[in-house]
């Protein structure tokens, strides 16, 4: 039969590959199967010569079938082969045999397929939000036409084994539109379904409201959902008692130490997030759970450990609702050899929602970068060796009492003491070579002589010298006796042994930085908590859409990805290419838009300045300052003004403040405290005005008078000068695209959307929008701008006029 018939292309083009590979010998994998016995991901588990490959029992009992491929091209089974297909076929695993070429199949043994799922009932689950359907039973209610659809979809896509993308406009209730199909899913089928969101706020909106109130409509089997968090979130018992016994030692800490210690006592959770105050970075990282510190079976804290309680809540439950940065982390660890039938991060699970999917590359290029820096070096060297006086700690103390003296031992301590002034010295050098730049990229254009003096050799030191601390604490570790080999220093010595190495590893690669065009090299200057400035060194995947379609699409069946902003003019084309979907040519994606219900032709007035000067004139500055305070004025505040630099909001909230504060407006400005107080301010002070930029665009919900006003400064593209936007601009421009329009463009255009949604939060909602970028109508791309936004009422004039039509909207 055609291999086509019995698996993916993608899977067929992996396994095609790593013939080639292998120089057309044998090679033997293992496939995991949809439910209607199709290959959709396969795994690696050995590699032979021209007539045998090995036949490793631990790799193909873990898959659905085995499969390798005959180089002969005669697909007849041996006696060896029959002999192994037996085996695995008494436990249900199927046996297949390939050509080289990947087209020809023969099943020696068909594999046994899991129970046949059961389907949801469109037309019952869908009557759940129709007219005196039971939502209308348990909240004030109103049918919405498009949440409908979306539920039918969605339903439709477990069912059917699909992608849906689906796009729900402002007030669709996209939450019960997913909720109501992924419980009633797990309630007739034995699966675990991830939900897996951007932000703490709809984690929270799920975990307390919608989840709850969609539990009580289907009222027939109760469905166990936890909050998942990463390991890091919880504190580790064992580690704080080590914590307080050093504690004498260094009086900083013993104030929040003994603070958490007296928490611990009666806390149910040992989440950081239900601490009554904020520790300092440094504290909790030497308490909190971590994996490479764990003892596991032999900790004997084991029973009241709040990781193992929170991951056994997490395994019992069918619905587990995740941030997008731990589900990569789970995928990561599944994709590099964990595989999909058992626990990484996450317990096994079967189906995916993205919820705020539009966050989903952006998240996935944050989990998969990698980064140095020297605030991250010196709490791994302080949590090794630290002194103070004449007091000593850590792990390195803590492995000379049970280990015999090494040779050379007595240099650690120095040796850390060179590899801290090697980083301060690296960082000097660095930020004269980024000059007064926050980015630096590295580029063929950076003089070689330079870049080596400034950056590539002290980095190249750095990695000696974190090599040679590696080297001493290796065999320091080899050292301890087997019956100490339980100690929890032995533990984390091991943990800041791999960590080390990743950091000598990162600097080599930073000298390899040439040979390694898919990614992106990149220096960004920050500034902690307290204002240290620091650099942070850092190595970004160019490309994370193979990553992407890998991960996430090939091994499951159903992904369900939403968000209020996933096209633009009606195509997710952008979207699907930054997320990978464009590459599974064989799989169906089904994208849909969902309008919002709300009347945005009544209650939303969107304005644009015609005579505005565009944002490169000399005289933008001081026109957008002017303007500001003309609108807010007579708004009497309850207005958002949203800006793409921090520098121009700075400007303008300086040129503004003065005549606003005298009007009585209060004010708050991004930066001056932390976002969920400044949020809390401004919902709480109705009249109060918010100057924000970055992450303001998305995530706030303000309904009601607190915001009756929202100025767009400038038309939020992303800074060209942006080290992984250059990259991805210049590798698109060598691929004969055209940068503005593939990747500029649809990002604004998506950005955008997100801003004019803060407005609108309910039907009752009133107020403006107002542009203050002419070029979204000057331009000839500005189009796809506007006819990609909800259809408001529109008025794009000049003069005064606008400000006499917005008094007359604001005030009928």
């Amino acid at each position: 039969m055609k291999a086509a018939s019995r698996m993916s292309s993608a899977v067929q083009i992996q396994l095609r590959e790593v013939i080639a590979d292998a120089r057309g010998r044998e090679v033997l994998a293992v496939g995991k199967l949809n439910s209607r016995g199709r290959i959709i991901h396969l795994s690696i588990a050995a590699r032979g010569d021209d007539t045998s490959v090995p036949a490793l029992k631990p790799y193909m009992e873990k898959g659905d079938v085995v499969l390798h491929n005959h180089p002969s091209g005669n697909l007849a089974p041996s006696e060896a082969d029959l002999s192994v297909a037996s085996r695995l076929g008494q436990q249900g695993i199927g046996f297949f045999i390939v050509d080289n070429d990947v087209d020809e199949l023969y099943g020696v043994a068909e594999p046994v397929l899991l129970d046949e799922l059961v389907p949801l009932d469109l037309e019952k689950l869908t009557g759940i939000l129709e007219p005196g359907g039971s939502l209308s039973g348990q909240i004030e209610f109103e049918p919405r036409e498009a949440q409908v659809a979306m539920l039918h979809e969605v339903a439709r896509g477990f069912n059917d084994g699909a992608f849906v993308a689906a796009e729900a406009g402002t007030g669709v209730g996209k939450s019960f539109a997913y909720l109501i199909p992924a419980l009633s899913w797990v309630q007739q089928n034995k699966e675990k379904v991830v939900i897996s969101t951007a932000t703490i706020n709809l984690q929270q909106q799920l975990m307390d409201k919608d989840l709850p109130l969609v539990q009580k409509i289907l009222s027939e089997k109760p469905v166990k959902a936890v909050l998942v968090k990463g390991r890091a979130n919880y504190l580790c018992l064992r580690r704080l008692v080590e914590a307080m016994e050093d504690d004498s030692l260094f009086r900083e800490e013993s104030d929040q130490l003994s603070r958490i210690s007296e928490w611990a006592m009666t806390s149910d959770t040992g989440s950081r997030s239900d601490l009554p105050f904020l520790p300092d970075e440094e504290v909790w990282s030497g308490i909190c759970s971590e994996a490479d510190t764990c003892l596991s079976l032999r900790c004997s804290r084991r029973e009241s450990c709040f990781f193992l309680k929170a991951r056994r809540e997490a395994g019992a439950a069918q619905i587990l609702v995740v941030n997008h940065h731990l589900l990569f982390s789970d995928l990561a660890l599944r994709m590099g050899g964990a595989g999909f039938d058992g626990t990484a991060v996450l317990p096994p699970f079967q189906r995916i929602i993205f919820d705020e999917a539009h966050n989903m590359e952006k998240s996935a290029t944050s989990y998969f970068s990698e980064e140095l820096n020297r605030f991250s070096l010196n709490r791994l060297l302080n949590r090794l060796y630290s002194r103070r006086r004449t007091q000593v700690r850590g792990v390195w103390v803590q492995l000379q009492k049970i280990t015999s003296p090494g040779q050379d031992d007595e240099r650690v301590p120095s040796l850390l003491e060179e590899i801290r002034k090697k980083t301060d010295l690296l960082e000097t050098l660095a930020a004269a070579l980024t000059g007064q730049e926050l980015t630096f990229r590295l580029t063929p254009r950076v003089d070689r002589t330079v870049l080596a003096e400034a950056l590539l050799n002290p980095m190249g030191e750095l990695k000696l010298l974190l090599f040679q601390l590696v080297t001493l604490l290796q065999k320091a570790l080899e050292r301890v006796d087997e019956e100490d080999q339980e100690e929890g220093a032995v533990y984390e010595g091991r943990m800041l042994l791999s960590r080390l190495m990743g950091a000598s590893s990162l600097c080599e690669t930073y000298a390899e930085w040439e040979e390694k065009p898919d990614r992106v090299f990149w220096i960004s200057r920050e500034r902690t908590r307290k204002g240290d400035g620091f650099l942070r060194f850092v190595i970004t995947p160019l490309d994370i859409s193979g990553v992407m379609a890998e991960a996430v699409f090939q091994p499951f069946e159903t992904v369900i990805c939403t968000s209020a902003t996933m096209s633009v003019r009606a195509s997710f084309d952008y979207w699907m290419r930054q997320v990978g979907l464009s590459r599974l040519a064989d799989r169906e994606v089904r994208a849909f838009q969902f309008p919002s219900p709300f009347p945005y032709q009544e209650r939303v007035l969107l304005q644009i300045p015609a005579d505005a000067p565009e944002p490169s004139h000399p005289e933008y500055a001081g026109y957008l300052s002017r303007k500001v305070e003309e609108i807010l004025t007579l708004s009497e505040g309850h207005g958002l003004v949203l800006f793409t630099s921090y520098t121009q909001l700075r400007q303008v909230y300086e040129d503004t403040a003065p005549a606003l504060q005298e009007a009585g407006i209060p004010l708050l400005k991004q930066g001056d405290d932390d976002r969920a107080r400044l949020l809390d301010e401004f919902k709480k002070v109705s009249s109060s005005v918010l100057f924000a930029t970055s992450s303001f665009w998305e995530g706030i919900d303000t309904p009601g008078s607190s915001l009756q006003v929202v100025i767009i400064c400038k038309l939020p593209f992303q800074v060209p000068s942006d080290p992984v936007i250059a990259a991805r601009r210049e590798a698109l421009e060598r691929r004969g695209g055209n940068a503005f329009v593939e990747l500029f463009l649809p990002e604004a255009v998506m950005r955008l959307k997100q801003g004019f949604g803060r407005l609108m939060r309910r039907s009752s909602d009133r107020g403006a929008v107002i542009i203050l970028d002419s070029r979204i109508v000057r331009k000839s791309y500005g189009t796809m701008f506007l006819d990609s936004l909800p259809p408001a009422r529109r008025s794009i004039r000049g003069g005064d006029v606008l400000l006499e039509e917005l008094e007359r909207f604001l005030y009928p």
